[in-house]
């Protein structure tokens, strides 16, 4: 494999749908939040820790969180509760180090520059929670989502028309909750997921015509890289095994032959798997020295979920943060699936596979709403499938109205108010108009929408740009009396 084949889309002229895709994200960029909080706390404090302190002690991190975060882990005087640390010495931290891979270039780059400018008189905190290190995390942030957007664009064009492409991709960017974790909490994991599946499927798909051991190689180091986002990311190797049993059921040799060419891929997927299991170190590294073992995860044994008995549907319609109920243009986008798998039977059945392998292990998770989170946030890292599934459902649309023009005009309309529909609910849930954690009313909702966004959102939005630490502030406090309230309901 040469290098080229990774760099060769940035070295062509951009199309006119690129062009405003790039466009739209940059003006996008005013909405980075540069804020760790929640989860983002697990997540940030790998890198932070790593490039500031040089170890994995959580305990700064931990007790400089957010209010909402610290409180349930320090005891009346302050203190780290002995809950908070494993059989190691460690603070546990659950998770996943593959967004800090992916920050540390950036982190390291403005750690060098901060204690440049301190040596020159700046006194800015060197610490990885001053301004500098905040921006260059959550602008980072925003080009990764961009990134596995514009390669699932990539991955759509080459199956539909271009319309359809760019079309699914605005819908699915504004319309999902991609949003609230590209820009809004930025330290969170969900738009790197994003990025990871993006490139492991582009690059799947680039080379699936036949792939050299280099690719092979390369191929498995994504795909460790995409695990060590997110775990369940891993359930993308599905199409790897989809396109293996393709390729055996398609040969015509003989069974003989078949043997022969099964024992020839062998070396292939040896060196897949050698790959694999070295982007997965830093993973199995931190795991050995937060928890004492590779294998341990932090989170709660996997046997002790619910897989004989899934939230199959709560997952899909719940008013609990439910994947469809609460952001309807990706029950569009499972349907396309099924366009997808009539257009290309490799794909779209190896993506089906995927999302519901997928959907059994969320809805088999004990906490499978997400807790705090708009919509269901796990699905964020299947972007890249709803965007190719959209974008077919729309070519099918374009197929059966026979007029190109009007069929553009109402997939621009529906997708259109689902955005605005989509932006109105995050800024509920981003305000505490609705519950971040739990169920919500969906009348009460409704009613929202139509009448306190309206009124509410001109101010927001500018208190958003120009005075936001107060307004996270506000938010923080609002979130502390709902986790209060969650608690004492349950």
């Amino acid at each position: 494999m040469q290098a080229e084949d990774l760099i060769e889309p940035t070295c062509r002229r951009f199309s006119k749908q690129e062009i405003w895709l790039l466009l739209v994200f940059l003006l996008s960029l005013a909405l980075v939040n540069p804020w760790v909080r929640g989860d983002g706390v697990g997540y940030y404090a790998y890198v932070r820790s790593l490039v500031i302190d040089h170890n994995l002690r959580f305990e700064r991190d931990w007790l400089a969180a957010n209010p909402s975060f610290v409180e349930a882990r320090v005891d009346y005087n302050g203190h780290l509760l002995p809950d908070q640390f494993t059989r190691t010495g460690y603070v546990g931290n659950h998770f996943s180090i593959g967004p800090s891979l992916l920050w540390s270039p950036v982190i390291v780059i403005v750690h060098g520059v901060v204690l440049a400018l301190d040596r020159l008189g700046a006194q800015i905190p060197a610490d990885g929670y001053s301004r500098p290190y905040l921006v260059s995390m959550a602008l980072a942030t925003a080009v990764y989502g961009f990134l596995g957007l514009w390669m699932s664009f990539l991955l759509a064009r080459k199956y539909t028309e271009a319309r359809w492409a760019v079309l699914a991709t605005l819908g699915i960017w504004w319309a999902s909750p991609l949003p609230i974790y590209m820009y809004f909490n930025p330290a969170w994991s969900h738009a790197h997921s994003a990025f990871g599946v993006a490139l492991f499927l582009w690059y799947w798909d680039r080379t699936r015509s036949g792939r050299s051991l280099a690719q092979w190689f390369l191929l498995g180091l994504i795909a460790g890289l995409m695990a060590d986002i997110y775990y369940p990311n891993a359930l993308l190797l599905l199409v790897l095994g989809v396109e293996a049993l393709a390729g055996w059921s398609g040969a015509h040799d003989g069974e003989s032959r078949r043997a022969r060419a099964t024992l020839a891929s062998l070396p292939r997927w040896a060196l897949f798997g050698l790959a694999f299991v070295a982007a997965l170190l830093p993973t199995l590294w931190t795991r050995k020295i937060l928890y004492g073992s590779v294998t341990a995860s932090g989170y709660p044994p996997i046997a002790s979920w619910n897989w004989t008995s899934p939230a199959l549907a709560k997952v899909l319609f719940s008013p609990d943060h439910g994947l469809f109920s609460w952001t309807p243009i990706l029950l569009l986008a499972t349907i396309g699936l099924l366009f997808l798998w009539k257009r290309d039977r490799l794909l779209g059945g190896s993506l089906i596979l995927v999302f519901l392998a997928f959907y059994y292990f969320i809805a088999s998770y004990p906490d499978w709403d997400g807790l705090s989170s708009f919509g269901n946030r796990f699905f964020v890292s299947l972007t890249p499938l709803f965007i190719l599934g959209l974008a077919a459902l729309l070519t099918a649309l374009g197929k059966w109205m026979k007029s190109q023009a009007r069929a553009l005009v109402l997939a621009s309309t529906t997708i259109g108010l689902l955005v605005v529909w989509n932006l109105g609910f995050m800024f509920q849930w981003g305000t505490h108009l609705v519950p971040a954690r739990g169920a919500i009313s969906w009348p009460e909702m409704t009613e929202n929408q139509f009448v306190a966004v309206p009124l509410r959102i001109s101010h927001s939005m500018e208190t958003y740009l120009f005075h936001r630490h107060s307004m996270m502030e506000n938010i923080e406090q609002g979130d502390i009396e709902q986790q209060q309230t969650h608690s004492k309901g349950k």
